[in-house]
């Protein structure tokens, strides 16, 4: 279920239809209204200076169109055209928009297109979440510790735990190597001997015999090599 809150601008020349569209937003659990207008300069001073999330848009305005509007602004926010006509539609979808609603807009139809907003908005989201947020839980110390994936820079066996060194710490955690392993994504995390787990993206070089870390050596099996040539080609591609 999305939760996210969506800050809106209406704008639209005809007071009975801007009204009728801010009564939808105000309405809707998952829409803020945080300006409404009636010409695209105005609209235009608002955006430069506000943060918005989705734009309910007439296209046929004085002075201004909407898409006019657009043209001059160098962030646009996700776009939901609102008119009288359907002959715009194909432009308008040149425009990246949401949707297209034609007046007069029913709620149902209005719910779809904030639904598609919505969606899109999450997906964007996620697509800016950064890899520190790639985490597992261990156990170390009868404690349980968030360990963010990224400050890994391997593992070592130590009999019958393994050591998990990171930029700040070191965990004793009980588990063998191969277990530890399965608990890792392969994309980012290779087994380079029977005793080391290595960070990929923590390594600088290596050799036949060794592989190196920052500042620190890690042994190369040599049956490894040939897989971490393969991983690393990988990430480069």
């Amino acid at each position: 279920m999305i939760h996210t809150k969506l800050k809106c601008v209406v704008v639209d020349d005809s007071s009975l239809q801007r009204l009728s569209i801010t009564k939808l937003v105000k309405d809707h659990p998952s829409l803020i209204l945080v300006a409404e207008h009636n010409n695209a300069l105005d609209t235009k001073r608002e955006l430069e200076n506000t943060k918005v999330d989705l734009i309910f848009l007439d296209i046929e305005m004085p002075i201004l169109s909407g898409f006019d509007l657009l043209d001059n602004l160098k962030e646009k926010p996700q776009i939901v055209f609102v008119t009288g006509k359907t002959q715009y539609a194909f432009q308008a979808f040149n425009y990246s928009a949401i949707d297209y609603l034609q007046k007069p807009v029913t709620k149902d139809r209005f719910n779809v297109a904030v639904q598609k907003a919505l969606e899109f908005h999450q997906v964007n989201i996620d697509k800016q979440i950064p890899v520190d947020e790639n985490y597992i839980f261990i156990k170390s110390n009868l404690k349980k510790h968030k360990l963010f994936l990224n400050q890994v820079k391997y593992v070592e066996a130590f009999g019958d735990y393994v050591k998990v060194i990171t930029d700040n710490e070191t965990y004793t955690v009980l588990s063998t190597m191969k277990g530890f392993a399965e608990e890792l994504p392969k994309s980012q995390f290779l087994r380079v001997h029977k005793s080391y787990i290595v960070n990929l993206f923590r390594i600088k070089n290596y050799s036949s015999k060794l592989v190196f870390l920052e500042g620190i050596e890690i042994p190369l099996s040599r049956n490894r090599k040939k897989d971490l040539e393969e991983s690393l080609e990988g990430i480069e591609d």
